[in-house]
């Protein structure tokens, strides 16, 4: 009995180490690399995931920083001009009086008269880009002009408005029966429309490209046309894109400041129409900024920075919810 017992054990003894040699060396070594490699993963997506939320929260707070300082700078102006300065229609550093209304005028009329303007285009550009020509030489030449447009320094825009674009529509407005100034809101509009033009083009013609070619060719299939395909499948799929690109598109066009400034002729005066020269938010605080000689009217033109910034936060909000509400299916 006791030997018997003793030869079990033995023979257990002997299996252990038997399946114990049977692990070669080279396995547990690939086994170790594969723990510490996953560990390493971990690890680095989790600095990784720390990294984006730093990131994020630092956007944030610049923002607001942006917004805290503009708010703080302005408290002179806020006091001494009351909420009445949103619409004074003067405008006379000489006298002390200050009202922001023809400069948010100028500036809503010069960036929605753009963007009328721009929209046709970008979106003519995307379907092309898109759609009609999405590889080839003729596809590149096309994408590498308008990455250029966007490329083109603002001041460039501004000499080529003065040199070109205005004796243009000088002659425009002898014909139209207009005072030939030449200069003006519609100038002005004119260059904002072309320099907006590779923010929605370029943001559409991604979209497009993405929708998925099974319900192209299903639509194909059914007897539709290209222009079919495009108004009843691309149209209604990249809504959601084509508005983005149009709100980035605006608010490209309400910052804009040196070439606005070079050819909108700079006067406080509001705006009779279109072709009457004017001042934009942007370009009256570039003109004026370093002759700004004493508190109340540095903190107003500072203002009006912190008017357009809240102007810019009002549109982009009011075109998210549009983009919401009438994108969703």
């Amino acid at each position: 009995m006791k030997t018997s017992l003793d030869n079990s054990v033995v023979t257990r003894r002997n299996s252990v180490l038997r399946v114990i040699n049977s692990i070669k060396t080279s396995d547990i070594v690939r086994t170790s690399k594969r723990i510490k490699h996953s560990y390493r993963q971990i690890r680095t997506e989790k600095i990784f995931r720390r990294t984006l939320i730093f990131m994020g929260v630092a956007m944030v707070l610049l923002v607001l920083g942006i917004m805290l300082t503009l708010i703080v700078e302005s408290v002179p102006s806020i006091k001494s001009l009351g909420i009445g300065y949103l619409w004074g229609k003067v405008w006379d550093p000489v006298r002390d009086i200050y009202g922001a209304y023809p400069f948010l005028l100028g500036t809503l009329l010069t960036s929605f008269l753009a963007l009328a303007i721009s929209v046709p285009f970008s979106f003519a550009v995307a379907i092309v880009l898109g759609e009609y020509y999405p590889k080839g030489w003729l596809s590149n030449l096309l994408k590498n002009t308008v990455e250029l447009i966007a490329a083109v320094p603002s001041v460039i825009y501004g000499f080529w408005g003065l040199a070109v674009l205005v004796p243009i529509v000088r002659s425009f407005e002898t014909k139209v029966g207009v005072q030939p100034v030449g200069i003006g809101i519609f100038s002005a509009s004119l260059i904002l429309s072309v320099m907006i033009i590779p923010y929605a083009a370029s943001l559409g013609r991604a979209m497009i490209q993405m929708v998925p070619s099974q319900l192209k060719e299903a639509a194909s299939a059914l007897g539709a046309t290209r222009w079919e395909v495009i108004r009843s499948v691309i149209l209604p799929y990249t809504k959601s894109g084509l508005f983005a690109g149009i709100l980035l598109s605006l608010g490209r066009a309400l910052g804009e400041t040196m070439a606005v400034t070079m050819v909108i002729g700079n006067t406080s005066l509001i705006p009779k129409n279109i072709f009457s020269p004017g001042n934009t938010m942007a370009s009256v605080i570039a003109n004026e900024f370093t002759e700004a000689d004493h508190p109340v009217y540095l903190s107003a033109l500072i203002e009006l920075g912190l008017v357009l910034f809240l102007v810019t936060v009002v549109i982009n909000m009011i075109g998210k919810r549009i983009i919401k509400r009438y994108t969703t299916v």
